[in-house]
């Protein structure tokens, strides 16, 4: 292309059309020429970029004023020296999330202290570290407990976690918390959050939206029915919690709470469980979570027991549904019957689903996203009956990372030719209707720590 071309539309038709490509597209476009360098830097281009920052002394002056014309607000920083932070503060003060990924580097106090000198910042996140002092207590001071509405903190070993808790309920403007605990103290113990504790930080964020909870299992020792159901201080017959809309259960072990748990969030639209294993002998609750869950648009179940013992009381406002279990045909029907609204589906392909493609349209008429993983086998020619399926708009096919290896030692890519082939012809019968991915998506950062990460 050459450079007068461009002149031919206005940038704000280029930036738009640049905003279609992926992170990497964009960088091989800027190499080309200094118009296009410009176009590319525009900051609309760049709104939710996360930038990873680590070992800064080799970032040049004309790294930081790339950021700077970006107007980068998202920043992972790993490793940084308290100069480090100072050099940030001063670079790009206007950050308004930041994610410290540590690699188990042993934390005090001091290493975080320029937090609160981000005036616009509202979203953090800590993980893999060591906590030699209580965590959190620079964000009480000043201005940032009021500026913080989303927290994230996984794998983090702490001095008390009761302690750490206390903390997080004074910051009062939270809507967003993840806290997925790691081992406590020298003993190297992990145990739930003790009831008092959890119902303190509810009680105190009222305005809490989501809630990524880890509960770790104490033997024989399960947590009381109303762990999810803090009293009302003024009437202890009601619920005097957040009014939560999204719950997500981490490393969930069925013995941990009962099957009233949930019976206060009837607030809730969207439920996700990760289930640490399967415990042979040990009644499902999710039978009963599920019917106290009437206004749920969300389901997400990763592992755990089988669809049938609990596919009888889907919430029938369910639009959107991620199934990381076995699963049959006959589960399939049982659901369709429950959830005939469902537009987003994520599923496993597996040696008792049967012809999955053959049977969706039928099933899921109003599917827009649809995405299979599949397991030691490529999609057969079936997949060619999607095109029935007259209101998708995004097709996922992603395999396991082990097929991609071993498929790459043996000259065999993903997506293979044979693969390619049929997108084409998908495609062409689809009329180019339907977006096909077949890599995985961008992490999150933020949202997805390592405990739900499904890739690598």
């Amino acid at each position: 292309m050459r450079v007068e071309w461009l002149s031919h539309l206005p940038p704000e038709v280029w930036v738009m059309v640049f905003s279609y490509l992926s992170t990497q597209e964009k960088h091989r476009v800027r190499c080309c020429c200094k118009v296009l360098k410009k176009l590319i830097d525009h900051p609309c281009l760049w709104r939710n970029h996360m930038v990873v920052l680590s070992n800064f002394p080799r970032y040049t002056v004309g790294f930081w004023d790339t950021l700077k014309y970006r107007r980068v607000t998202r920043v992972v920083v790993q490793r940084l020296r308290p100069k480090d932070w100072k050099h940030l503060v001063k670079s790009l003060p206007w950050l308004t999330t930041i994610v410290c990924m540590e690699g188990q580097q042993n934390y005090k106090k001091k290493n975080v202290d320029n937090l609160p000198d981000f005036p616009n910042l509202k979203t953090l996140g800590i993980r893999n570290a060591t906590w030699s002092e209580p965590m959190l207590q620079q964000c009480q001071t000043g201005h940032l407990a009021e500026r913080l509405t989303h927290l994230s903190v996984c794998n983090i070993q702490l001095p008390s976690t009761a302690e750490f808790v206390n903390s997080v309920s004074r910051l009062f403007n939270l809507e967003y918390l993840l806290f997925h605990q790691q081992a406590e103290g020298k003993l190297q113990v992990v145990e739930p959050v003790p009831s008092k504790a959890f119902h303190n930080l509810l009680l105190n964020l009222k305005k809490l939206k989501h809630l990524s909870w880890e509960i770790e299992e104490k033997p024989e020792v399960p947590l009381p029915d109303d762990y999810f159901y803090p009293p009302d201080p003024e009437d202890p017959e009601a619920y005097g919690g957040p009014t939560l809309t999204s719950l997500e259960l981490v490393n969930y072990p069925e013995t941990m709470l009962s099957e009233n748990a949930l019976r206060g969030l009837t607030s809730l639209k969207s439920l996700t469980v990760h289930y640490r294993y399967l415990k042979i002998g040990v009644k499902c609750r999710l039978q009963s979570w599920l019917s106290h869950l009437q206004e749920l648009e969300s389901l997400e179940i990763i592992g755990g027991n089988s669809l049938a013992l609990y596919t009888t009381t889907f919430p029938p406002r369910v639009t959107r549904l991620a199934l990381r279990v076995i699963i049959s045909l006959k589960d399939l029907c049982f659901i369709a019957k429950k959830v005939k609204k469902l537009e987003h589906l994520d599923m496993h392909q597996n040696r008792f689903s049967g012809s999955l493609c053959k049977k969706l349209p039928s099933l899921f008429p109003q599917l827009k996203t649809l995405r299979i993983r599949y397991f030691h086998e490529e999609p057969k020619r079936d997949l060619l009956l999607l095109r029935n399926l007259k209101h998708l708009e995004q097709l996922e096919l992603i395999v396991e990372r082990s097929y991609i290896l071993k498929s790459e030692r043996n000259d065999h890519p993903w997506p293979s030719p044979s693969l390619q082939e049929l997108i084409r012809e998908l495609q062409e019968l689809s009329e180019n209707r339907i977006n096909i991915i077949t890599t995985m998506r961008q992490r999150n950062l933020f949202r997805e720590c390592d405990c739900v990460w499904e890739g690598e």
